[in-house]
């Protein structure tokens, strides 16, 4: 592949890539946020691919479509099933005005409609949706600043996108520590490691397949985890909101 359409095509794909996850902030709905992550899998995947503009190195063709496979399928599978297992579930019921049985029975299932509209969207964040744009923007200037040294070092078209990596993983902490529901804090983890893996792979030019699956195997046993977590909050508390749990612990 010729030099200058291989470092354009790197750019679009970083350009997505970090896309993406700016998105995931302007986004409430969380299918939709979770549709999203899907799309930055297969960026990412796309900056793995082209990181080997010869096809010469197969392993880093390997660990592409691995990561199409599981970041852009299997992931946003998890989450989809514990989205709908979250919105489905069972929830504590509370009856409605005092008044007769048919008064409780309409105030339950209008409780219950709530929470089930509640539990499909992201209702009140730390930050609003414009802080929230502006401080991606910020944080995006930082990673540029922070990473103008190590680029100077060896200037190449993957090292000189090894900001949109650092803007990446500073975007996915500043979801996970600003959003209140588990799915949503889901993620922010899963942006932040997003933004791990294609730092690692612009800095290196690709990791070890071996190191990439070890990576992959710890995600997807995080995520299976916090799929059952967000189940047992939703039985436990009627919704996944960390403001529970807080509640709980100052108990």
């Amino acid at each position: 592949m010729p030099g200058t359409l291989h470092a354009q095509l790197l750019d679009l794909v970083c350009g997505a890539f970090l896309l993406a996850a700016v998105v995931v902030l302007w986004l409430r709905q969380l299918a939709s946020i979770v549709r999203v992550f899907a799309l930055q899998g297969v960026a990412l995947a796309g900056i793995a691919a082209l990181l080997d503009g010869h096809g010469s190195r197969w392993e880093l063709l390997a660990v592409a479509v691995g990561i199409g496979l599981l970041r852009a399928g299997l992931l946003p599978l998890l989450m989809r099933r514990a989205l709908t297992a979250v919105a489905t579930g069972p929830a504590p019921l509370t009856g409605g005005p005092a008044g007769g049985p048919a008064g409780g029975a309409g105030g339950g299932a209008g409780h219950h409609y709530a929470e089930d509209v509640s539990e499909a969207r992201e209702t009140q964040p730390l930050v609003n949706v414009a802080a929230s744009l502006l401080s991606a923007a910020l944080l995006t200037l930082l990673a540029y600043a922070v990473a103008r040294p190590l680029v100077a070092l060896h200037p190449t078209p993957a090292t000189r996108a090894l900001p949109v990596g650092l803007a990446v993983v500073l975007i996915g902490f500043f979801v996970l520590v600003t959003r209140r529901r588990a799915l949503a804090q889901v993620v922010g983890f899963l942006l932040l490691d997003n933004g791990i893996t294609a730092t690692a792979f612009l800095a290196a030019s690709g990791v070890p397949l071996i190191v990439e699956l070890g990576v992959s195997f710890d995600v997807l046993l995080a995520v299976l985890v916090l799929g059952i977590l967000t189940t047992r909050m939703r039985a436990a508390f009627g919704g996944t909101g960390i403001d529970d749990l807080r509640e709980l612990c100052d108990r």
